[in-house]
């Protein structure tokens, strides 16, 4: 099933209408192209509904919240599911701010997700409608370890239950659940914390995925999740060669995003069913 996953991908070239954050978006972009996709970077309330119209899926990111980009994130939710395109959520920072946890509860209320991708702490504010986080990094107390792994696999499982969507859930360890099934991914290096927008980008690609693969949207999300988990353990490994730093890192991780094969993937790849 994930070597058809992956194929997919480079077959069909998805188009990603990725409504993101100033921040990182031009690192989205990058990725998308990186992973085998092509992105749009439209969040224009007058031309939403034509772009999805032509798209393949939807990334909806909260990072950088005002009132104008909450109506073109509805009005492209509501088009990419009428047309059943998968439209993925990422909930940046959700419990810093009544702002933002009232508008990602609209958006759970205007839109169905495909996905919600999110660290544990915006995973755990959506599941009990409230919560804090520290800026967009998890709490230290939210950190996925052995030890409260399962208790996370429920909680995931819960929240897709929930939200019918399929859950992301994404650190040390990653978690990619429905309400059935667990993934538990444990690719990844702790360096990939230290950049600003990994997890915007990962979000990206799993959008890459899913519009490739939309009838299969857990195998999507968990072979996404576990390319840029073993992208960042090979950019590390260049980059001890070359002694640089996290801008490097940056730079390294999108390369080996690019440079990825299945057969590179299956070999790497660390899943395990729960």
């Amino acid at each position: 099933m994930f070597k058809e996953v992956y194929e997919n991908v480079g077959e069909k070239t998805p188009l990603v209408h990725s409504i993101t954050n100033y921040v990182t978006v031009n690192d989205c972009a990058n990725i998308v192209l990186a992973a085998g996709g092509s992105p749009i970077m439209a969040d224009g309330i007058e031309e939403v509904e034509e772009i999805n119209s032509i798209c393949d899926s939807l990334v909806i990111n909260i990072g950088t919240l005002n009132e104008r980009v909450i109506k073109a994130m509805i009005a492209a939710g509501k088009k990419a599911n009428e047309i059943g395109n998968p439209v993925i959520l990422d909930p940046v920072a959700v419990g810093a701010s009544t702002f933002r946890n009232e508008t990602t509860f609209k958006l759970l209320e205007e839109i169905h997700f495909s996905v919600i991708r999110g660290n544990a702490s915006e995973i755990k504010a959506i599941y009990e409608g409230s919560g804090t986080t520290s800026g967009v990094d998890a709490n230290a107390e939210d950190k996925i370890e052995e030890e409260n792994l399962q208790a996370m696999v429920t909680l995931c499982k819960h929240l897709s239950k929930k939200t019918g969507a399929v859950i992301a859930l994404t650190g040390a360890i990653d978690i990619v659940a429905n309400h059935e099934k667990a993934n538990v991914i444990y690719n990844g290096n702790p360096l990939m914390s230290k950049i600003t927008g990994t997890g915007c980008m990962l979000t990206n690609v799993v959008a890459t995925y899913c519009g490739a693969n939309k009838n299969t949207i857990l195998d999507a999300s968990t072979l996404a999740v576990a390319h840029m988990g073993l992208a960042g353990e090979l950019a590390f490994k260049k980059l001890q060669e070359i002694d640089g730093g996290t801008s490097s890192y940056r730079m390294l991780l999108i390369d080996e995003i690019s440079k990825m094969n299945y057969e590179k993937l299956k070999g790497g790849i660390n899943i395990e069913n729960r």
